[in-house]
Parts: C-alpha cells; structure tokens; sequence
C-alpha cells in the first residue's frame, strides 16, 4: 500500500517496447479509434486487464457477492448484456473498451464526419453529456450518458442586439469617414497659406 494521498499510477508500460506485433497491434486501433496517443491505448488496456483479473478471481473464489458487483458494472457501461456470465467476461476483447469511448460514440452517433473530428470536437469542448461538457475523447461512456450526447449549441442573438451591433458599425464607419475628410481639408488649407505666402514674397 501507498500513500491514502498520493493517487496511484493507472497505467503501465509494455515489458517489451519494441515488440513487433504489438506494435502493428496498437496502430491499427490508432487508425481505427483515433487514439493519437499509445499512452491512451496502455490506461484503456490497464482497466480491460483489470477486469479480466476480477473475472477470473471471482471464479476461483466463487464469490457471489463480487460477481453481481462486477456484472452490474459491465452491463451498466454497455459491454455485457442483462444474461450474461463470467464466462462472456473473459471472452470481451480490447475493441470491445475501445468502442465505449466517448470518441467512438460521437463518431457512430453521426455528431462527427470522421473519427479525428470527433477527437476535435472534444478537445474543443463542443460536445456535452448530459449537463456537463467533457472534453476527454478516452472518457467511458455508461449506457444512460449515450443517450445525453450531443453538440454544444451556440448563443443565438436577438434580432435587437443585431441591429445595435449593425448600427454602432455604421457609426464607426461614418465616424472614420468624417476624420479622414477633416485631415484631408486641413492639408488643403496649409497648401493654401503656404502658396498665399510666396505670392506675397513675390
């Protein structure tokens, strides 16, 4: 045990980083999913292992308690149906996570034309989820939230404010239309003087 105050490390590295299969592996759910980091992938691949090493603990326990804990938590979030078992626990993969980010789900959705303009659309605090803007595309999406997905609005204007704003324009370009003929009339009249003076000399 750590520190209570210290928050622990919620992802882990690959022992072997230049494995050549994992490699290949993790680019293709980069082009899939859009994770633009491999960071991503290794905290969603920490929580999948995890859940994996619930699975299979409770079926040696045969903790009854922990397997209804663990069910009801993978039914909330969409990975498992009502009926299923342990046994469909085990057979979930990797895609099956990737496909309940919030960025798949904007995507699939229709909110996004493709899956990097989902990733923006969340960086960019466009998207809310229920009342709350959330602008973390690896964010796990629970059945309940899906529904609440949708694309921030912008503040619509009244037409009165439209008129005050096309009005002020108007008067600063009247405004900058008045002082520009003021300094040209004022340069008029110094040529003026100055040409009266060397008539006068003459």
């Amino acid at each position: 045990m750590g520190h209570p105050k210290k928050l622990r490390k919620k992802w882990k590295r690959p022992r072997k980083m230049f494995d050549r299969e994992r490699i290949k592996f993790e680019k293709e759910l980069k082009k899939k999913y859009g994770f633009k980091r491999k960071k991503e992938i290794w905290k969603l691949e920490y929580d999948f292992k995890n859940i994996i090493r619930r699975a299979r603990k409770i079926l040696a326990t045969k903790d009854k308690e922990a397997e209804k804990i663990l069910l009801n938590k993978l039914v909330k979030y969409g990975l498992i149906n009502e009926k299923s078992n342990l046994e469909d626990v085990l057979n979930l993969k990797l895609d099956d996570f990737c496909s309940r980010r919030l960025q798949t789900i904007v995507y699939k959705k229709g909110i996004a034309n493709t899956i990097n303009h989902a990733r923006q659309l969340i960086t960019h605090k466009k998207i809310i989820v229920g009342d709350r803007i959330i602008n973390q595309p690896n964010y796990f999406v629970s059945k309940e939230e899906e529904k609440k997905i949708k694309l921030k609005e912008k503040p619509k204007k009244d037409k009165s404010e439209k008129k005050e704003e096309k009005s002020v324009n108007a008067e600063n370009v009247s405004g900058e239309k008045t002082e520009e003929d003021m300094k040209v009339k004022s340069e008029e009249t110094k040529k003026e003087t100055e040409e009266k003076e060397v008539n006068n000399k003459n």
